[in-house]
């Protein structure tokens, strides 16, 4: 009995073993990172001790417009709507600390207060006066606190599946409940998980397509991301936006997918209550990343916006 029981745990012992190898996912390099994700429009900037990858292209005397990207995503995911753009306007799009390939903030310090003095920064090294801010999902609440505290460097607003207001497990002033087990994906990071997870911000699945995931999946493992994505998110304290909201004066657009997933679209209410001067538009049939998913339906809309 003895003897089954010890080759049983063995074999136990064995199987967990070989599944961690398995699951086992080091870092990449970054030359081989940068080599493969960088182009020749890629630029990096020292921005208060962070290294900022950023893309600065199009018409260097039309309006400027800034992008910010979403948790996990990278400037890449502004791709197809900065070729629509740049014959009209100069387009900068640029990887928050912790994500593409930015990497890590030396500092340590994700809060929303050091995002903003970063982009503030990074207009003043770009020589950029005055912008229109487009963000989506985390880079919406980043783009519309910049707005609240820099109201002269905004010309128009742009929120796209916007992130700020509390849910459960997310409440204003409290620093969230990260579990620590959560600090295994530093070595452990199955591909399947992290597909589930990002497939939920599109409606139509088939938009994911292989190099798309692939790139998605391999930026999170530049040396630091992985533990660069914990911090922000233990370090994500919210604020209510109604104290921000009131002082955005600026015209603002609210770009919604109708079927969004991970932000739902009912919210934007909460921001219409708050800002009686902004535009709704619902996306039909789009998620979260509608700039990604449809880029020809979604960009005549804010096309229109910055026009007009």
């Amino acid at each position: 009995m003895k003897k089954i029981f010890r080759y049983s745990f063995l074999a136990i012992l064995l199987t967990l073993g070989i599944t961690l190898v398995l699951l086992w996912r080091p870092d990449l390099k970054k030359s081989y990172l940068e080599d493969k994700y960088g182009q020749e429009s890629s630029q990096f900037l020292n921005i208060d001790g962070a290294r900022i990858h950023l893309r600065d292209t199009g018409n260097p005397n039309g309006p400027t417009i800034i992008f910010i990207h979403g948790f996990g995503a990278s400037l890449h995911t502004w791709e197809d709507w900065s070729r629509g753009l740049e014959q009209e306007f100069r387009v900068i799009r640029f990887d928050l600390p912790g994500f593409g390939l930015t990497g890590p903030d030396t500092k340590v310090d994700y809060s929303d207060d050091r995002t903003n003095q970063l982009l503030l920064k990074l207009m003043d090294t770009l020589h950029v006066k005055k912008a229109d801010i487009i963000g989506n999902s985390i880079g919406g609440r980043i783009a519309w606190y910049f707005a609240a505290k820099n109201p002269d460097r905004v010309e128009k607003l742009v929120l796209i599946s916007p992130d700020g207001f509390e849910s459960p497990g997310l409440n204003y002033n409290t620093k969230p409940e990260i579990p620590a087990y959560l600090d295994s994906i530093n070595f452990i990071f199955p591909q399947f998980l992290f597909k589930q997870n990002l497939e939920m911000a599109y409606t139509n699945k088939s938009v994911l397509s292989d190099q798309l995931f692939e790139r998605y999946y391999e930026l999170a493992l530049y040396p630091g991301n992985r533990q660069a994505m914990l911090d922000r998110m233990r370090q994500t304290v919210l604020q209510d936006p109604a104290l921000f909201l009131k002082d955005i004066r600026c015209p603002i657009l609210l770009l919604w997918g109708e079927k969004d997933a991970m932000i739902p679209i009912k919210n934007a209410q909460d921001y219409l209550a708050l800002i009686p001067q902004a535009k709704l538009q619902t996306l039909t049939k789009l998620g979260h990343l509608p700039q990604e998913e449809d880029p020809r339906y979604s960009l005549p809309y804010l096309v229109s916006f910055l026009k007009n």
